[in-house]
């Protein structure tokens, strides 16, 4: 079994149990990690808080370079992270490469430039200045296990905070390769801690410590609120980055074949197991059948299969609570009326093992379905249809969360402005490609916060005013 990593060394957890990390697609054991213990976090804070001062206290030009050597080992391990994601949580090898291993690479990469952190500013007689908020918990998911670390890490490090990281028992293989190019790199002892366990143990101990200044926490709406319950009674920050259900608006006009393959593509990236998944597809009544031969056609092109196997776009789901989870939403969506176009309850065809689900589209749903209103986390995406703009912008926004959309009209004005009526934190028009200095987080119970880029920084840092 794997140590923890505390005050710059691997040791033992005080915990005794371990927690088995599973291979989705063989079910079988990988790995097995610590169940850490409240012992282990407070060992991890305390070291964390020893070293605050001195890395507060170091350039900004030296913290991003240790950075920028980050960024850099996480290249030269490129394939190593891809095939660990691929094993522990079952995203397609091929996109593990291009996104598990690629995105956080690109990520850490823009953090290496301190130009990033915001200097004093004079206001009047006051000399306004931002200082780190000290010792930040993070938090972070199975669903992007590399990605969310360093989203959360890099810019909490480059602006003189240090850290105590919990990665998702479920895929924690990353997160130890991430330990161990830190640890390389030679960032000082304290500075970065992991502790691996679970959240109502580990996760919650983060979040009620009292030496922890702020919380960054990814992960369900359910969870969010409970860490935030849980981290209220020592008033500390708290930055959430919590579900989505996602609209992609197809307005008449818009190239509909682009839109449609583009709207799929998203909605199943990472088997849908994506906060960002475009999940509703909202398009003009008129619209509706050519859309559903378009889906159709796009879905049969999903090989369902091996996740190591270069040729599979849709691996399973990274757990087996996960399968049953979107399962169990798909049986429901049949129950309460919609129209199953493809895919279905059932295991595909050929699988005896793992946990797979049929990729899965469903037409004529409205806005009160759970499918239409609850995060299903899996290959499953509804088609809803609109007489209106206003009704397609109301039917959009009718959801809890606010995380992200998309639109799609002949031209890019007339998109951009009914992208402006949408209430999410990020929305694609025509296809906009990812921008990792764009400020990312969401509205409503899509959580509060924001992550990468300089927004990203500001998240870690306190306001003083100096009056001169």
């Amino acid at each position: 079994m794997r140590d923890i990593y505390v005050d710059g060394a691997w040791i033992p957890s005080a915990g005794t149990d371990g927690i088995d990390v599973v291979n989705p697609a063989t079910e079988e054991v990988i790995a097995t990690v610590p169940a850490g213990s409240a012992r282990d976090v407070d060992a991890a804070v305390a070291a964390a808080r020893g070293a605050f001062d001195g890395w507060a206290a170091t350039p900004a030009e030296q913290r991003c370079g240790y950075v920028g050597e980050i960024a850099d080992a996480l290249e030269r391990r490129r394939d190593e992270i891809a095939s660990a994601i691929s094993a522990d949580m079952g995203c397609p090898i091929k996109i593990a490469q291009l996104v598990q291993a690629s995105l956080p690479i690109t990520v850490a990469g823009t953090f290496r430039d301190p130009a990033l952190l915001p200097g004093p500013e004079e206001i009047g007689n006051s000399l306004v200045v931002r200082e780190p908020i000290g010792v930040v918990g993070a938090i972070t998911p199975w669903n992007y296990p590399l990605h969310q670390v360093v989203a959360k890490v890099a810019p909490a490090l480059a602006a003189g905070c240090t850290v105590v990281l919990k990665p998702s028992e479920v895929a924690p293989m990353a997160a130890y390769l991430f330990a161990e190019i830190v640890d390389e790199a030679g960032v000082p002892p304290g500075v970065f801690n992991m502790v691996s366990g679970t959240g109502p143990v580990v996760g919650e101990a983060i979040a009620a410590h009292p030496d922890v200044d702020m919380v960054s926490f990814t992960g369900s709406a359910r969870a969010g609120a409970r860490v935030s319950e849980v981290a209220s009674g020592t008033i500390k920050r708290i930055a959430l980055e919590l579900g989505g259900k996602s609209p992609n608006v197809i307005l008449p006009g818009a190239d509909v074949e682009k839109a449609v393959k583009a709207g799929l593509n998203n909605a199943y990236l990472n088997g849908g197991q994506t906060c960002t998944a475009l999940t509703r597809m909202i398009v003009h009544r008129d619209q509706r059948d050519q859309v559903l031969d378009l889906l159709k056609a796009g879905v049969a092109k999903f090989t369902v299969g091996d996740p190591s196997d270069p040729a599979t776009r849709l691996g399973p789901m990274a757990s087996e609570a996960q399968r049953d989870r979107v399962r169990g939403y798909i049986e429901q969506g049949i129950a309460e009326g919609a129209t199953l176009v493809c895919g279905g309850p059932d295991a595909p065809e050929g699988v005896e093992k793992g946990f797979y689900v049929r990729p899965t589209v469903f037409a004529d749903v409205t806005p009160d379905m759970t499918i239409a209103r609850e995060e299903i986390f899996g290959p499953a995406l509804s088609v809803l249809t609109y007489d209106t703009e206003d009704e397609a912008v109301a039917i959009a926004n009718d959801t809890p969360y606010g995380l992200a959309g998309a639109v799609w009209a002949g031209e890019t004005e007339h998109a951009t402005a009914v992208a402006r009526r949408l209430r999410a934190g990020q929305v694609d028009v025509n296809g906009g490609a990812f921008n990792p200095l764009a400020p990312f987080g969401g509205y409503k119970q899509s959580g509060n916060g924001r992550e990468l880029g300089r927004f990203g920084v500001e998240e870690f840092l306190e306001t003083k005013a100096i009056q001169r």
